[in-house]
């Protein structure tokens, strides 16, 4: 009779396997979960320890805790208030010292077909037309167009108490004299061309970011004929106006006038914008 070989390892062995697996996979699980879930603020310190630039900081925060104006003069100052003492014939002074240096700066520049500067009553307008800032159909700043926008910045810096509001306008050309750009494009490119320029001209100065606007007008505000590209091209163009305060005036200051609009404060307010 032949005999039955008894298994020498029992039948449950392999149970001894599966479990050391399942214990390493769940170890492996916990170590992955434990990784993703980062502290952020140890996180983007140590990454800024490498890299000081890598990390930039957030444009908004949730609920109440959104962007505010610098307190540069202690704890409850009112929101866009200038604290330098400046008497008005020193602004006036200092205006006219900024159009003069923007005008030495414009004759000067290897640009200077390009670059116009104004001077108004209680105002300077520069113009550069496209071709110096941005390339066609583009509103990505050229190298030259960086060169000029941090140049004229560092001349805002030296008169920034005097200066109640700068204004940053883009403008397109009507591609075709017979036929209007189509409105989204030609809006957004106007508007990201002047957001571009005032981004640049806020991340070269100190003035206060509230008293920086961009404002894109598209093909609708022409200065030469559309009908040939010789015109037309002055129509690609970003312009600046640059507004000194007015000390006599509460409805002139920008801001205020702003917080005026928003409190309901009078008809002055709104015919003075």
């Amino acid at each position: 009779m032949i005999k039955k070989k008894k298994s020498g390892g029992g039948g449950a062995n392999w149970m001894d396997t599966y479990g050391d697996m399942v214990t390493l996979l769940l170890c492996f699980f916990v170590l992955l979960y434990s990784i993703s879930v980062i502290d952020e603020v140890k996180w983007l310190a140590l990454v800024k320890s490498f890299n000081p630039d890598a990390i930039q900081e957030p444009m908004e925060t949730p609920g109440d805790e959104g962007p505010v104006a610098e307190d540069t003069n202690g704890a409850g100052m009112e929101f866009g208030a200038m604290p330098e003492a400046i008497s008005q014939e020193e602004i006036d002074g200092a205006m006219d010292m900024l159009y003069e240096k923007l005008k030495e700066y414009a004759e000067q520049s290897d640009s200077a077909q390009s670059i116009e500067v104004i001077q108004g009553d209680g105002y300077v307008f520069i113009s550069f037309e496209n071709a110096v800032i941005f390339g066609g159909n583009s509103y990505q700043l050229r190298q030259e167009g960086e060169k000029v926008l941090a140049d004229i910045s560092a001349i805002f810096e030296e008169v920034k108490p005097a200066i109640d509001e700068i204004r940053i306008m883009g403008h397109t050309a009507q591609a075709s004299p017979s036929r209007a750009n189509r409105v989204q494009e030609d809006r957004m490119l106007a508007a990201e061309r002047a957001a571009m320029a005032t981004y640049y001209i806020q991340d070269h100065c100190t003035i206060d970011p509230a008293r920086l606007i961009s404002v894109g007008y598209g093909q609708h505000r022409p200065i030469a004929p559309n009908n040939e590209e010789e015109t037309r091209s002055h129509n690609r163009r970003v312009e600046i106006t640059v507004t000194g305060r007015n000390v006599l005036d509460d409805f002139s200051d920008s801001l205020k006038r702003y917080n005026q609009l928003r409190a309901g404060e009078g008809q002055a307010a709104a015919d003075s914008l």
